[in-house]
């Protein structure tokens, strides 16, 4: 059976400044990506799958795909690399896109556009975030006994871990019982302030730093494509209209998909750190972070082999 990593690197990394998802950030150049695939691998997943813009794939395979597909996964087998292209051709034809649109339509429309490549449970990431070693272990062992329908995973974190001194961030606040995800709200202006105290702009409320929020790091059997596609659709249909900026989000989405009833997700907890670069300045304490793990012995020297 194919597990699949699946990798959103489609998005501009506009508060960063530059395109984050490949800048070599680690003590031989990695690009952080590259952390995400060595622990999915030793994990035990066995297939890569890299969302971009197609015209990424030249980079991408020269980046990672080349050496991914001279490597053996845990269970003996190649590792299978796969490319998915975001981009508005992927968009129905009912749907007329704005002129002025450049960006594609979200993390939803991102991982639709990779249901072809994506041939059994999968754990979804964003390419610009580190979750830690035992993240992967741990959404690993609850993907190869998730049931084909009706069930989902995601890793939960702290949102006192996973907030920026320099400027504000998104993150899907959660809601959790027993184990079980009961909600989840998009909140896209959180600001951390120097006294450990966190506010969600858009709101106006303060938020516990101990808040569970999601990081994008759901697992998915593949029975969650055509709830994306329909959800995708009604997105297109009743709310994006003639707004360049709209997106169509998967916290939202696995939300929208539990009160109905359709979805049930459990809530992993990890006994690792998660970070990652929001903005410029984020750069010098990932970078720091990441020579920390390898000097531990976390990671060998070089990734690539």
């Amino acid at each position: 059976m194919k597990i699949s990593l699946v990798i959103m690197a489609a998005g501009l990394g506009s508060r960063y400044g530059s395109s984050k998802q490949v800048d070599g950030i680690g003590p031989h150049h990695e690009i952080l990506m590259e952390y995400s695939i060595y622990d999915a691998l030793r994990a035990g997943f066995n297939k890569i799958v890299f969302i971009i813009k197609p015209e990424m794939e030249e980079m991408m395979e020269r980046l990672c795909g080349g050496y991914l597909r001279r490597k053996t996964a845990r269970d003996g087998s190649p590792v299978e690399v796969a490319y998915a292209f975001q981009d508005f051709s992927s968009v129905p034809s009912f749907y007329a896109i704005p002129a002025e649109r450049t960006k594609p339509f979200g993390t939803v429309h991102a991982l639709l556009c990779a249901a072809d490549v994506v041939d059994g449970p999968c754990c979804v990431i964003n390419a610009d975030d580190y979750y830690g070693i035992d993240a992967y272990r741990t959404i690993y062992e609850e993907l190869v006994k998730l049931p084909a329908d009706g069930r989902a995973a995601m890793v939960g974190y702290l949102l006192k871990n996973t907030a920026s001194l320099h400027g504000t961030v998104s993150r899907g606040v959660c809601t959790v019982e027993g184990g079980r995800l009961r909600s989840v709200r998009e909140a896209l202006k959180i600001q951390l302030y120097p006294d450990g105290s966190l506010r969600d702009l858009a709101e106006g409320q303060d938020l516990a730093p101990d808040t569970v929020v999601s990081m994008n790091f759901w697992g998915f059997a593949p029975s969650i494509f055509p709830a994306l596609r329909d959800y995708f659709e009604e997105f297109l249909r009743y709310e994006a209209g003639d707004d360049i900026k709209a997106e169509c989000l998967l916290p939202v989405m696995v939300d929208h998909q539990m009160r109905a009833g359709k979805l049930e997700v459990s809530v992993l907890s990890s006994a690792d750190r998660w970070f990652g670069m929001t903005y410029q300045q984020d750069r010098e304490v990932v970078a720091e972070e990441l020579k920390k793990l390898h000097a531990a012995g976390a990671y060998p020297e070089d990734l690539r082999k």
